[in-house]
């Protein structure tokens, strides 16, 4: 047993070695890396394509106002070339004078008169008025009222209108008349707005015995509207007693 110790140790100190350069070799050789997981290829993201701003919502479309009514047109009497027959007194430096002749001079005052004596003119002469009442004399026309006592005017209506303010004063006595051209089927409205409901003839009347309102002034009426009868002109007539008449009325004919 003596004889085989040495080889026993001599093993033992080979198999030592072995298992130690085994160890060495282990640890100079290159350790397997662990395997790399690839992650998904991406591609690079184009930007956002910009986007158009949202359109305005178109506003509704607004209906078309109606067609404007031309407003009425205002017919007043004329004072050219007319008679007056009837005057007022209104002085801004009351009272009014009275004079023998139409001139002012020192000798020819024959007296006064108050403001709204109403005065019987028979006569105009360059700016005077001969009077025969409530005196003979002259008196300036510049200090009265006055109005002509007859007219006929025309009521024309303006392009596409329809309607016409009548407006004007009859001092004392006398009668205004109104033409209007008409044709049969159309309606024609009186409104008062001061003095009485004008009368209203049917054309070729002369003796105005064809009156449409039935009865005009006398009526008490401040309105009234007729279908009218025929074609031509119609005419409205203002008539007043001796203290006069001031009138204010719309017509329209559709």
């Amino acid at each position: 047993m003596q004889g085989n110790t040495p080889f026993i140790i001599v093993l033992t100190v080979g198999a030592i070695g072995a298992a130690l350069g085994g160890a060495y070799f282990a640890s100079q050789s290159p350790q397997s890396l662990p395997p790399v997981t690839q992650l998904p290829t991406q591609s690079p993201q184009s930007p956002p394509s910009p986007q158009s701003p949202p359109s305005s919502p178109s506003p509704p479309s607004s209906p078309s106002p109606p067609p404007r009514t031309p407003q009425p047109i205002m017919i007043t009497p004329s004072q050219d070339n007319c008679k007056i027959t009837a005057a007022i007194v209104s002085d801004p430096n009351p009272p009014a004078n009275v004079r023998s002749s139409p001139e002012v001079n020192a000798t020819n005052l024959l007296g006064t008169l108050s403001n709204g004596t109403y005065l019987s003119v028979t006569e105009e002469q360059n700016g005077w008025f001969k009077i025969n009442s409530p005196v003979e004399g002259w008196v300036a026309k510049s200090i009265t009222e006055s109005s002509c006592s007859e007219i006929t005017e025309r009521i024309n209506f303006p392009s596409n209108g329809t309607s016409a303010r009548v407006k004007g004063r009859i001092i004392g006595g006398g009668s205004h008349e109104y033409l209007l051209k008409a044709s049969a089927g159309q309606t024609l409205t009186l409104s008062v707005s001061e003095g009485a409901l004008p009368f209203v003839f049917i054309p070729n009347d002369p003796n105005q015995q064809n009156d449409l309102t039935g009865g005009g002034h006398y009526t008490g009426l401040e309105n009234w509207s007729g279908t009218l009868p025929t074609t031509g002109d119609y005419l409205l007539v203002l008539d007043s007693h001796f203290r006069g008449l001031t009138y204010d009325f719309l017509v329209e004919v559709k």
